[in-house]
């Protein structure tokens, strides 16, 4: 299986940083959200959902962990192809999940909400732990990076989802 590891997220933190700077995820009409988004009360429920996002991965299911993403989600695993949909995503991380030595947690320690409150991101660390090729344990701590779109029904699913690991 291959493991996680990979370089591009600080490229990608830069990008979804000035998207939601420019205001983007606001339609025409200035608003994305509700009249009255509260960008920051957003934020903190970014970093409740990523919170239980990481106690899904906990759980094994790969199913449950893939609820968070959107149907038309992209996410960026490392050294491996673009998984383009939800569907995709699933199957990166019942890969992952299939091995019996695999764990991962991560803990977001940055999130923010575009004004008009309809895209957000989180970022933060993970630590993720496996048996090598010899059998020997192998922990990785590495950096994530999500983009989080607010759905029609109130709620947010992740649209874009990077994570590689700390060069050492």
């Amino acid at each position: 299986m291959k493991r996680l590891s990979s370089i591009g997220a600080a490229v990608s933190m830069g990008l979804a940083i000035g998207v939601l700077g420019t205001g983007s995820g606001c339609s025409a009409s200035g608003s994305a959200g509700s009249a009255k988004a509260d960008p920051e009360a957003a934020a903190r429920t970014l970093m409740r959902l990523d919170d239980e996002w990481s106690a899904a991965a906990a759980t094994r299911d790969a199913e449950k962990v893939a609820s968070f993403y959107s149907a038309d989600a992209i996410a960026y695993p490392p050294n491996e192809p673009v998984a383009i949909g939800r569907e995709a995503a699933k199957r990166v991380w019942a890969a992952y999940l299939a091995d019996p030595s695999f764990a991962i947690s991560w803990k977001s320690n940055d999130a923010r909400v575009s004004s008009c409150g309809g895209l957000g991101y989180t970022s933060g660390a993970y630590t993720a732990s496996y048996n090598g090729a010899d059998g020997k344990k192998v922990i990785e701590i590495g950096k994530f990076l999500c983009v989080w779109e607010k759905q029609p029904d109130g709620g947010w699913k992740a649209i874009r989802d990077m994570w590689n690991t700390d060069a050492k």
